[in-house]
Protein backbone atom coordinates (compact mmCIF):
# COMPACT_ATOMS: atom_id res chain seq x y z
CA UNK A 1 0.00 0.00 0.00
CA UNK A 2 1.31 3.49 -0.76
CA UNK A 3 2.39 5.55 2.08
CA UNK A 4 0.07 8.04 1.81
CA UNK A 5 -3.22 6.15 1.64
CA UNK A 6 -1.27 4.69 5.14
CA UNK A 7 -1.36 8.48 6.41
CA UNK A 8 -5.04 8.43 5.23
CA UNK A 9 -5.80 5.63 7.35
CA UNK A 10 -4.03 7.15 10.31
CA UNK A 11 -5.92 10.57 9.90
CA UNK A 12 -9.49 8.99 10.05
CA UNK A 13 -8.82 6.20 12.58
CA UNK A 14 -7.11 8.56 15.07
CA UNK A 15 -7.11 12.02 13.66
CA UNK A 16 -4.00 14.44 13.40
CA UNK A 17 -1.46 11.17 13.74
CA UNK A 18 2.12 11.80 13.06
CA UNK A 19 3.93 8.68 11.60
CA UNK A 20 6.94 7.31 13.37
CA UNK A 21 10.11 8.66 11.56
CA UNK A 22 11.15 5.87 9.53
CA UNK A 23 12.98 4.52 6.02
CA UNK A 24 11.79 2.05 3.46
CA UNK A 25 14.48 -0.22 3.21
CA UNK A 26 13.87 -3.57 0.48
CA UNK A 27 10.54 -3.01 0.63
CA UNK A 28 10.39 -2.94 4.76
CA UNK A 29 9.75 0.14 7.30
CA UNK A 30 13.11 0.09 9.33
CA UNK A 31 13.53 3.38 11.41
CA UNK A 32 16.18 5.39 10.17
CA UNK A 33 19.44 6.47 11.36
CA UNK A 34 21.58 8.97 10.93
CA UNK A 35 23.44 7.29 6.72
CA UNK A 36 20.06 6.13 5.94
CA UNK A 37 17.83 9.38 6.27
CA UNK A 38 15.51 10.29 3.28
CA UNK A 39 15.88 13.57 1.62
CA UNK A 40 14.45 16.85 3.48
CA UNK A 41 15.56 15.23 7.21
CA UNK A 42 17.33 17.29 9.61
CA UNK A 43 20.65 16.17 9.75
CA UNK A 44 20.72 17.07 14.01
CA UNK A 45 17.94 14.63 14.45
CA UNK A 46 18.55 11.61 16.18
CA UNK A 47 16.44 8.07 15.25
CA UNK A 48 12.88 8.17 16.78
CA UNK A 49 13.25 12.05 17.78
CA UNK A 50 10.02 14.20 17.48
CA UNK A 51 9.99 16.60 14.80
CA UNK A 52 11.11 19.91 15.55
CA UNK A 53 9.08 22.90 13.76
CA UNK A 54 9.04 26.86 14.24
CA UNK A 55 5.79 28.17 13.28
CA UNK A 56 5.59 31.81 12.99
CA UNK A 57 3.00 33.68 13.88
CA UNK A 58 1.67 30.83 15.69
CA UNK A 59 -0.27 32.72 18.28
CA UNK A 60 -3.81 32.36 16.33
CA UNK A 61 -5.22 31.90 13.20
CA UNK A 62 -3.97 29.55 10.71
CA UNK A 63 -0.98 29.65 12.72
CA UNK A 64 -2.08 28.27 15.63
CA UNK A 65 -4.53 25.73 13.68
CA UNK A 66 -0.83 24.41 12.49
CA UNK A 67 0.72 24.65 15.06
CA UNK A 68 -2.25 22.94 17.58
CA UNK A 69 -2.55 20.30 14.78
CA UNK A 70 1.57 19.83 14.94
CA UNK A 71 1.95 19.61 18.91
CA UNK A 72 -1.25 17.04 18.99
CA UNK A 73 0.97 14.51 16.70
CA UNK A 74 3.82 14.69 19.43
CA UNK A 75 5.83 17.00 16.99
CA UNK A 76 8.29 19.59 19.24
CA UNK A 77 6.54 22.98 18.28
CA UNK A 78 7.70 26.71 18.99
CA UNK A 79 5.39 29.59 17.81
CA UNK A 80 5.91 33.34 18.15
CA UNK A 81 4.74 36.66 17.86
CA UNK A 82 5.40 39.89 18.70
CA UNK A 83 4.95 39.71 22.03
CA UNK A 84 7.01 37.13 23.96
CA UNK A 85 4.26 36.82 27.06
CA UNK A 86 1.15 36.19 24.41
CA UNK A 87 3.09 33.34 22.78
CA UNK A 88 4.30 31.96 25.91
CA UNK A 89 0.89 31.86 27.15
CA UNK A 90 -0.67 30.24 24.10
CA UNK A 91 1.91 27.71 23.60
CA UNK A 92 1.37 26.84 27.49
CA UNK A 93 -1.57 25.02 26.18
CA UNK A 94 -0.10 23.46 23.50
CA UNK A 95 1.51 19.47 24.80
CA UNK A 96 5.49 20.42 24.88
CA UNK A 97 5.13 23.66 22.91
CA UNK A 98 7.13 26.57 23.78
CA UNK A 99 6.16 30.28 22.89
CA UNK A 100 9.01 32.93 21.61
CA UNK A 101 8.63 36.29 21.03
CA UNK A 102 10.07 37.22 17.64
CA UNK A 103 9.10 40.29 15.06
CA UNK A 104 9.54 38.84 11.77
CA UNK A 105 10.33 42.79 10.34
CA UNK A 106 13.37 42.88 12.52
CA UNK A 107 16.45 41.31 11.61
CA UNK A 108 17.55 41.57 15.19
CA UNK A 109 14.73 40.13 16.44
CA UNK A 110 14.43 37.34 14.39
CA UNK A 111 18.30 36.12 14.64
CA UNK A 112 17.38 36.53 18.66
CA UNK A 113 14.27 34.13 18.58
CA UNK A 114 15.99 31.69 15.89
CA UNK A 115 18.85 31.29 18.37
CA UNK A 116 16.27 31.01 21.02
CA UNK A 117 14.65 28.04 19.26
CA UNK A 118 17.52 26.02 17.97
CA UNK A 119 18.67 25.92 21.23
CA UNK A 120 15.42 24.61 23.01
CA UNK A 121 14.50 22.71 20.74
CA UNK A 122 17.67 21.19 19.94
CA UNK A 123 17.74 22.28 16.04
CA UNK A 124 14.72 22.96 13.58
CA UNK A 125 13.67 20.65 11.39
CA UNK A 126 10.64 22.23 9.87
CA UNK A 127 9.76 26.21 9.60
CA UNK A 128 6.55 27.41 8.89
CA UNK A 129 6.56 30.93 7.12
CA UNK A 130 3.34 32.12 8.12
CA UNK A 131 3.28 35.16 10.21
CA UNK A 132 1.37 37.51 8.58
CA UNK A 133 -1.01 40.85 8.67
CA UNK A 134 -4.14 41.14 6.20
CA UNK A 135 -6.33 44.45 4.94
CA UNK A 136 -7.61 44.87 8.46
CA UNK A 137 -4.63 46.91 8.88
CA UNK A 138 -5.21 49.07 5.95
CA UNK A 139 -9.47 49.03 5.55
CA UNK A 140 -11.44 47.43 8.41
CA UNK A 141 -14.44 47.32 6.05
CA UNK A 142 -11.84 45.71 3.21
CA UNK A 143 -14.67 42.99 2.36
CA UNK A 144 -17.55 45.79 1.94
CA UNK A 145 -16.21 49.06 1.27
CA UNK A 146 -13.16 48.07 -1.00
CA UNK A 147 -10.86 50.94 -1.83
CA UNK A 148 -8.63 51.67 -4.57
CA UNK A 149 -5.13 51.55 -3.90
CA UNK A 150 -4.37 55.49 -4.79
CA UNK A 151 -6.22 55.54 -1.34
CA UNK A 152 -4.07 53.67 0.81
CA UNK A 153 -1.43 55.07 2.93
CA UNK A 154 2.39 54.38 2.16
CA UNK A 155 2.84 53.62 5.74
CA UNK A 156 0.06 51.08 5.86
CA UNK A 157 1.36 49.57 2.38
CA UNK A 158 5.12 49.02 3.88
CA UNK A 159 3.53 47.60 6.95
CA UNK A 160 1.70 44.90 5.15
CA UNK A 161 5.01 44.12 3.00
CA UNK A 162 7.10 44.51 5.75
CA UNK A 163 5.28 41.91 7.79
CA UNK A 164 4.33 39.39 5.27
CA UNK A 165 6.52 39.82 2.39
CA UNK A 166 9.97 41.07 4.04
CA UNK A 167 9.27 38.64 7.21
CA UNK A 168 9.29 35.60 5.24
CA UNK A 169 12.42 36.33 3.86
CA UNK A 170 14.09 37.20 6.81
CA UNK A 171 13.02 34.10 8.49
CA UNK A 172 13.93 31.79 5.95
CA UNK A 173 17.37 33.50 5.82
CA UNK A 174 18.18 33.09 9.16
CA UNK A 175 17.15 29.41 9.31
CA UNK A 176 18.19 27.91 5.81
CA UNK A 177 22.03 28.25 6.31
CA UNK A 178 21.31 26.12 9.58
CA UNK A 179 19.28 23.85 7.79
CA UNK A 180 22.03 22.82 5.13
CA UNK A 181 24.60 22.67 7.78
CA UNK A 182 22.49 19.98 9.63
CA UNK A 183 22.43 18.42 5.92
CA UNK A 184 18.34 19.34 5.61
CA UNK A 185 15.21 20.60 6.66
CA UNK A 186 12.02 21.74 5.33
CA UNK A 187 10.20 24.99 5.00
CA UNK A 188 6.37 25.87 4.40
CA UNK A 189 5.34 29.01 3.24
CA UNK A 190 1.58 29.70 3.50
CA UNK A 191 -0.02 31.53 0.40
CA UNK A 192 -3.20 31.95 -0.62
CA UNK A 193 -5.46 31.84 -3.57
CA UNK A 194 -4.32 33.72 -6.62
CA UNK A 195 -8.08 35.21 -7.94
CA UNK A 196 -7.32 37.02 -3.85
CA UNK A 197 -3.86 38.09 -5.35
CA UNK A 198 -5.83 40.28 -8.37
CA UNK A 199 -8.96 41.18 -5.90
CA UNK A 200 -9.66 44.96 -6.35
CA UNK A 201 -9.35 46.62 -3.12
CA UNK A 202 -6.73 44.24 -2.20
CA UNK A 203 -3.65 46.48 -2.35
CA UNK A 204 -1.30 45.81 -0.39
CA UNK A 205 -2.33 42.31 0.29
CA UNK A 206 -2.62 41.03 -2.49
CA UNK A 207 0.99 41.82 -3.71
CA UNK A 208 2.33 40.74 -0.84
CA UNK A 209 1.46 37.00 -0.97
CA UNK A 210 1.92 37.28 -4.50
CA UNK A 211 5.80 38.75 -3.87
CA UNK A 212 5.73 35.73 -0.81
CA UNK A 213 4.63 32.78 -3.13
CA UNK A 214 7.12 34.16 -6.18
CA UNK A 215 9.82 33.81 -3.68
CA UNK A 216 8.64 30.62 -2.65
CA UNK A 217 9.47 29.02 -5.76
CA UNK A 218 12.74 30.68 -6.26
CA UNK A 219 14.18 29.67 -2.92
CA UNK A 220 12.81 25.85 -3.95
CA UNK A 221 14.70 26.42 -7.33
CA UNK A 222 17.64 27.65 -5.28
CA UNK A 223 17.82 24.79 -2.76
CA UNK A 224 17.32 21.97 -5.22
CA UNK A 225 18.68 19.17 -4.31
CA UNK A 226 20.35 20.13 -1.45
CA UNK A 227 18.03 18.49 1.04
CA UNK A 228 16.56 21.49 2.21
CA UNK A 229 12.30 21.13 0.16
CA UNK A 230 10.40 24.36 0.26
CA UNK A 231 6.37 23.79 -0.41
CA UNK A 232 3.47 26.30 -0.70
CA UNK A 233 0.47 25.16 1.54
CA UNK A 234 -2.47 28.01 1.47
CA UNK A 235 -5.67 26.68 2.85
CA UNK A 236 -7.97 27.41 -0.55
CA UNK A 237 -10.91 29.86 0.22
CA UNK A 238 -11.52 32.76 3.08
CA UNK A 239 -10.86 31.40 6.50
CA UNK A 240 -12.11 32.51 9.58
CA UNK A 241 -9.65 34.28 11.47
CA UNK A 242 -8.68 37.72 12.67
CA UNK A 243 -7.60 39.27 9.34
CA UNK A 244 -11.47 38.84 8.31
CA UNK A 245 -13.86 41.81 9.80
CA UNK A 246 -16.22 40.75 12.76
CA UNK A 247 -19.20 41.32 11.73
CA UNK A 248 -18.59 39.37 8.25
CA UNK A 249 -17.04 36.61 10.20
CA UNK A 250 -19.69 36.04 12.41
CA UNK A 251 -22.09 35.55 9.43
CA UNK A 252 -22.21 32.11 7.91
CA UNK A 253 -20.76 32.84 4.61
CA UNK A 254 -19.61 29.43 4.01
CA UNK A 255 -15.47 30.40 5.47
CA UNK A 256 -13.14 27.62 6.16
CA UNK A 257 -12.33 26.84 9.68
CA UNK A 258 -8.58 27.47 10.34
CA UNK A 259 -8.72 23.36 11.03
CA UNK A 260 -8.52 22.71 7.72
CA UNK A 261 -4.84 23.30 7.25
CA UNK A 262 -4.03 20.54 10.19
CA UNK A 263 -3.75 17.52 7.58
CA UNK A 264 -1.65 18.51 4.97
CA UNK A 265 0.73 20.17 7.65
CA UNK A 266 0.51 17.85 9.47
CA UNK A 267 1.58 15.05 6.34
CA UNK A 268 4.56 17.49 5.17
CA UNK A 269 6.15 17.08 8.45
CA UNK A 270 5.54 12.90 8.21
CA UNK A 271 7.94 10.80 6.81
CA UNK A 272 5.47 10.56 3.85
CA UNK A 273 6.67 13.89 2.54
CA UNK A 274 10.32 13.38 2.43
CA UNK A 275 11.77 15.04 -0.92
CA UNK A 276 8.64 16.55 -1.87
CA UNK A 277 9.59 20.06 -3.15
CA UNK A 278 8.35 22.73 -5.00
CA UNK A 279 4.93 21.97 -4.33
CA UNK A 280 1.78 24.07 -3.83
CA UNK A 281 -1.30 22.34 -1.72
CA UNK A 282 -4.61 23.59 -1.43
CA UNK A 283 -5.48 22.51 1.94
CA UNK A 284 -9.32 21.97 0.94
CA UNK A 285 -8.44 19.95 -1.77
CA UNK A 286 -6.07 17.88 0.23
CA UNK A 287 -7.23 14.59 0.17
CA UNK A 288 -7.88 14.92 -3.60
CA UNK A 289 -4.07 16.14 -3.95
CA UNK A 290 -2.98 13.17 -1.96
CA UNK A 291 -5.13 10.53 -4.30
CA UNK A 292 -4.02 11.90 -7.78
CA UNK A 293 -0.31 12.10 -5.82
CA UNK A 294 -0.84 8.43 -5.52
CA UNK A 295 -2.04 7.77 -8.74
CA UNK A 296 1.56 9.39 -10.42
CA UNK A 297 3.36 7.16 -7.91
CA UNK A 298 4.73 4.38 -9.89
CA UNK A 299 4.65 0.91 -8.17
CA UNK A 300 7.18 -1.51 -6.82
CA UNK A 301 7.15 -2.79 -10.76
CA UNK A 302 7.73 0.33 -12.07
CA UNK A 303 4.43 0.82 -13.63
CA UNK A 304 1.51 3.31 -13.04
CA UNK A 305 -0.78 1.92 -10.34
CA UNK A 306 -4.47 1.19 -11.89
CA UNK A 307 -6.87 3.70 -10.34
CA UNK A 308 -9.06 1.93 -7.72
CA UNK A 309 -13.03 1.12 -8.12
Amino acid sequence: MLQSLEFRSRISAHGYALPPRTTVANGNRESGGEHDRLPGQAGSQDRGDPMKVLVTGGTSGLGLAMASALAATGASVALTGRSGERAESVAAGLPGATGVEMDVRDESSVARAVDRVWSRLGGIDMLVNNAGIGMRTVNPRFMTQPQGFWEVPSDAFRAVIDTNLTGYFLVAREITPRMLASGGGRIVNISMNHSTMRRAGFVPYGPSRAGSEAMSRIMAADLRGTGVTVNLLLPGGATVTGMLPQDVASEDHGFLSPAVMGPPIVWLASDDAAGVHDERIVAAEFEQWLRDRDSRQPNETGKQEPDAH
